[in-house]
């Protein structure tokens, strides 16, 4: 098993003894006492962890940590002083330090934190191992995924892009990489280098989405460019295109997509001459295109005809083994758009995030990692910062009442509230505070509605 390895560097030898002491057990532990001593054995050896006073004979603290993230930018550093010297602190943390301690120490606390940020790494490298993985079968980048589930759809998205032409249907709920797993396809197969168009097809009119796609010659309606337009497809020959939300598009263009993956030739709008395209369709939808064709809003030859190849990529809530490995990478990716320093997921926050269901997927999970590395403050994402952005992701939820079906039996509204008062009060280990943030509500009321239902105080 493999002990990390930590450098004490600080040339008070009554404080050097007992900090060896106490991590020699777990950990390989080595001593300097000065900054130049320090450099010495990290050119020798690897080293995960760095305990670093600040005042040093010689090379002082900062200059010591310059020249290590000049070495190598990965080792944690946890500087400790007996000064409380503010900007010697903001110029640390600058330079990514992991944290911060004023002597004389607490023994107990700065087991703590070095355990901490040992785990941190631990999850650092293991994403790390899961990138260059990708990386190398895939040759693709800022894949991060653990789960069976994910390898196995881009394993079969591996074996689709193999062949020139042949039509790929993907389904998956809105935010699972949809559009991910096509431009994979397209990188991995021959077309990759010509053209990848994508296309949502919720947010083009239905009316347009026929000269959208298949362009439409001059004067052919009122409001069209005068000279006329190429459409998608033509845009995309002799590459990919990605149509996102198939499900959406109209009866009348479902006919003459299905006709030009039958022909490989389309019309403009307005014209009448073929225009021969090579192009390969991927399309995608959230919903299952079987029951819509079943429904009659789809039409089934044209199911089929996409339908030659079937990728099916599982919500975020059933790979939960995704979202610790995500949720680092997305946080490392928004430290260095921002100039931000979190290093770390506190042990809380590490359970609320496997244990929420993520409605919206890994478009959720990344949307929620940006705004807590942009907005809060610190060096770790903590549970308080999770709970405020759940409560107002179910409360926006909530604001769609169209959403909502209430059975013809009517429902029973004071129940539904007990258990939404019992599900926070488990999320957050019983902390009434939390819980009613999480609910929405202020202390006082989440407990004078759990009196008014005979919950225990």
């Amino acid at each position: 098993m493999y002990r990390h390895r930590i450098l004490i560097v600080d040339d008070d030898k009554l404080l050097q003894k007992p900090l060896k002491q106490i991590f020699s057990d777990k950990y390989d532990v080595s001593v300097a006492g000065s900054g130049e001593e320090a450099l010495a054995i990290i050119r020798e050896e690897p080293i995960d962890l760095i305990l670093l006073d600040i005042r040093l004979p010689g090379m002082d603290g900062v200059e010591t940590l310059k020249a290590i993230r000049g070495r190598d930018k990965n080792i944690l550093v946890i500087m400790m002083t007996a000064f409380e010297d503010v900007k010697t602190v903001i110029t640390s943390m600058k330079m990514g330090v992991f944290d911060y301690l004023v002597k004389p120490l607490d023994m107990d606390e700065i087991e703590i934190i070095v355990e901490r940020a040992l785990e941190n790494l631990s999850l650092k490298k293991e994403i790390e191992t899961l990138r260059r993985a990708y990386i190398r079968v895939f040759d693709l980048e800022n894949i991060v995924a653990a789960s069976d589930e994910f390898r196995e759809a881009f394993q079969k998205a591996d074996r689709v892009a193999q062949s020139p032409d042949t039509t790929v249907l993907i389904e998956g709920e809105t935010g699972t990489g949809k559009e991910i797993i096509a431009r994979y396809i397209h990188y991995r197969s021959d077309r990759f280098g010509k053209p990848f168009m994508a296309i949502n097809c919720c947010a083009i009119n239905r009316d347009l989405m026929e000269s959208e796609l298949f362009g439409y010659e001059k004067g052919s309606f009122t409001g069209g460019l005068h000279e006329g337009k190429e459409g998608k497809i033509e845009a995309a020959n002799g590459g990919t295109l990605f149509l996102d939300e198939i499900s959406e598009i109209s009866p009348q263009t479902q006919a003459k997509l299905l006709r030009f993956l039958e022909e490989k030739e389309v019309y403009r709008v307005g014209g009448t001459t073929k225009i021969h395209m090579d192009v390969k369709v991927i399309a995608a939808t959230n919903k299952k295109l079987s029951e819509a064709v079943t429904d009659g809003t789809f039409r089934q030859d044209l199911f089929y005809r996409l339908n030659v190849a079937w990728i099916y990529i599982p919500p975020l809530r059933e790979r939960k083994s995704d979202v610790l490995p995500m949720a680092m990478f997305f946080m490392d990716r928004f430290n260095k758009k921002f100039g931000r320093n979190f290093q770390s997921i506190s042990k809380d926050a590490q359970s609320l995030l496997t244990r929420y269901d993520w409605p919206g997927n890994v478009r959720e999970l990344r949307n929620f990692i940006e705004r807590i590395v942009l907005m809060e403050e610190g060096n770790e994402i903590e549970e308080n910062h999770l709970i405020r952005l759940m409560a107002l992701a179910h409360r926006s939820s909530m604001t769609n009442s169209s959403e909502i079906d209430i059975p013809l039996q009517g429902i029973d509204l004071e129940e539904i509230n007990k258990r939404y008062m019992i599900r926070a009060l488990e999320t957050t280990k019983g902390n009434l505070s939390k819980a009613a943030r999480l609910l929405g509500l202020s202390r006082p009321t989440l407990a004078y509605r759990l009196a008014k239902y005979g919950f225990p105080k």
